[in-house]
């Protein structure tokens, strides 16, 4: 990747995306910081800049706010330094789904889907238009597993999982990448947001440790990225399932087992 290209990354003021930022400024790339606290945004490209002597901006926005998620649109649409898009903003869900209001229900589709959808739309066409760039989405392996009871994050996740494959079939002819990066428990301020004890959990990884993994699949430009998932052919297994269970689909009649017997 070209060391001028400027890499936007939002959710940056700590955790997964202050982590991004940390490595691609010691790669030498000039950044673009988005989240919500200004202080820390500002104390963290402080560092960077002494650091690495990268140039870093500050952009505050609160992405489920639509003038700030407009204004990071923008930004992505006509700034054609910034080559990729690191999509890490998210949020997580406390309680069932039963207890889920609905206010907290679309705070968390608006910051886990729509917001990352938007950035992701926005960039997209600019890159391809350019035959280059990248767009990295955070999702999660609760994607994969409703029985983890985390419903509603577990859905948002699951879309940015299946929205990410189709961009990537769409966008890699283009010559634009598409990474789905799906993390486990990461010792993140996420839990704490949400009121859950992290302490909890029985396995936790360092951010530190989720981040140079998720590079390495970036580097191989790997379309999906699971650092937790040790044994490879899982995924693999489970890809081809379930293509081959779409090359079994038959539109034109439905399967045996739902037809009702004659004179029934």
């Amino acid at each position: 990747m070209n060391p001028s290209t400027t890499i936007l990354i939002t959710g940056a003021s700590s955790g997964i995306g202050a982590t991004y930022a940390e490595r691609f400024a010691r790669r030498g790339h000039d950044l673009v910081l988005v989240a919500r606290d200004k202080e820390r945004l500002d104390a963290l490209a402080e560092r960077l800049r002494a650091d690495s002597g990268v140039a870093v901006e500050v952009l505050q926005a609160d992405l489920t706010q639509a003038a700030d998620l407009a204004a990071v649109e923008q930004r992505l649409r006509d700034d054609a330094r910034i080559g990729v898009l690191i999509n890490n903003a998210g949020m997580a869900q406390t309680g069932a789904f039963v207890q889920q209001g609905a206010e907290a229900i679309e705070r968390v589709i608006a910051l886990n889907t729509t917001a990352l959808t938007r950035l992701a739309a926005a960039v997209a066409p600019r890159l391809a238009q350019a035959g280059t760039g990248a767009i990295v989405n955070i999702g999660s392996v609760v994607g994969l597993a409703p029985e983890l009871g985390m419903t509603l994050y577990g859905a948002t996740k699951a879309f940015v999982l299946f929205l990410s494959q189709g961009m990537s079939l769409e966008l890699s002819p283009r010559g634009v990448y598409v990474q789905a990066v799906l993390p486990a428990a990461t010792r993140t301020e996420i839990w704490e947001r949400a009121g859950m004890d992290i302490n909890q959990l029985p396995e936790v990884m360092e951010v530190g440790e989720l981040v140079d993994a998720a590079l390495v699949g970036f580097d191989r430009r790997e379309a999906v990225t699971i650092p937790p998932l040790h044994v490879a052919d899982r995924w693999d297994a489970l890809d081809g399932a379930r293509q081959g269970l779409i090359s079994d689909i038959r539109q034109a009649n439905a399967a045996e087992r739902y037809r009702q017997p004659i004179g029934q």
